[in-house]
């Protein structure tokens, strides 16, 4: 078998256009696959890393069947196939059917069967799309949104959750259960510190002692 071809930046090459002499940790981007290809297009340069395709970055890593990397600095990668991740600076894991991530703005889109896991807030949450914000703190759930969080089950079609206030805001036909209880209203907050739940709009519930 062909071993893993692997470059760091810390290297020169053509092919991504990378410079020499790495100043920090979070500047550092290294990558490893069975195959690699590129084009060099003008304005539309495309490194390909195929088979076992590994990225890192920063304190992300990204595996994947296939990874496309493009941009100036090689600010966007684009990773499909059985896309895992984790950021092992803010203690999350991830996978997904396919994952955006823009180096520059520090942002993760991740796309079809989606779940990522927040071991520092004990949140996993799950749904068709999800974004992350690295800057903000904040993950956006979108379409089937599930968040599981103890004995916590929410389920809506958009959710968003401010990993540092631990605040959950769900809509599109909000539902929570906790426990035996269940909440359904237009907007549910639910505050993961307090447990307290907020409800807007044609509230509705059962509490069974």
């Amino acid at each position: 078998m062909r071993a893993p071809v692997f470059f760091a930046a810390a290297f020169a090459f053509c092919a991504l256009g990378a410079t020499a002499g790495v100043a920090t940790a979070q500047d550092t981007f290294t990558f490893r696959a069975d195959r690699m290809s590129g084009t060099r297009a003008l304005g539309a340069e495309v490194t390909v890393l195929a088979g076992n395709a590994e990225v890192s970055t920063g304190s992300i890593r990204l595996n994947a069947n296939r990874i496309e990397i493009s941009g100036d600095n090689n600010r966007f990668i684009d990773a499909i196939g059985d896309v895992r991740g984790d950021d092992e600076g803010r203690g999350i894991t991830f996978r997904a059917d396919r994952v955006r991530y823009d180096r520059e703005l520090g942002i993760a889109r991740l796309e079809g069967s989606a779940a990522l896991e927040d071991r520092e807030n004990e949140v996993v949450v799950m749904g068709q799309f999800i974004e992350f914000d690295e800057e903000s703190d904040i993950v956006v759930i979108q379409i089937a949104a599930r968040i599981f969080q103890e004995d916590t089950i929410t389920r809506s079609e958009h959710a968003v959750f401010r990993r540092e206030e631990r605040i959950l805001d769900l809509s599109g036909f909000p539902v929570v259960f906790r426990g035996d209880d269940e909440f359904r209203a237009d907007r549910i907050r639910v505050d993961l510190d307090t447990n307290d739940v907020t409800m807007e709009g044609s509230v509705a519930g059962t509490i069974r002692n």
